[in-house]
């Protein structure tokens, strides 16, 4: 589903944006701020929203809506535009899936365990050993 079409679910405000640009700046409401609540959006799919969820939790309010803003521009419309491609960036994000590691991966891993496991035990062993060489006995 296209972003574009759906300005109906989304919640855009335009404000005044900071930064330099003379009287432009004080007179023209430039910056664009999209919400749109992650939990109530049935045009995402629900594996999609928790992941959304989890990956931008700065750009959720507490009510629960997802919150991007834009004014890199001195246009009302582009800023706009940005705004809707940084959420469709997020929803492709977070549409993506990671890869099943193959049995090579896997066999390597257990591996790199293993190792890690034997290095530790022979850590402790030299560690015990020091400590035992240290000990004075009294009989």
């Amino acid at each position: 589903m296209k972003l574009s079409s759906l300005p109906d679910k989304l919640k855009i405000t335009y404000s005044r944006s900071s930064g330099p640009g003379g009287q432009h700046v004080n007179k023209v409401s430039t910056k664009a701020e999209v919400r749109f609540h992650v939990q109530t959006a049935e045009w995402i799919p629900e594996e999609v929203r928790q992941e959304i969820l989890l990956k931008n939790k700065t750009r959720i309010n507490k009510v629960g809506e997802l919150i991007v803003t834009s004014e890199i521009s001195r246009s009302q419309q582009r800023n706009l535009e940005d705004c809707l491609q940084k959420i469709s960036e997020m929803i492709a994000e977070a549409s993506q899936q990671k890869p099943e590691p193959s049995e090579e991966d896997l066999a390597l891993r257990a591996h790199r365990l293993e190792k890690r496991k034997l290095e530790r035990l022979k850590q402790k062993k030299i560690h015990g050993a020091t400590k035992q060489a240290r000990r004075v006995d009294f009989d």
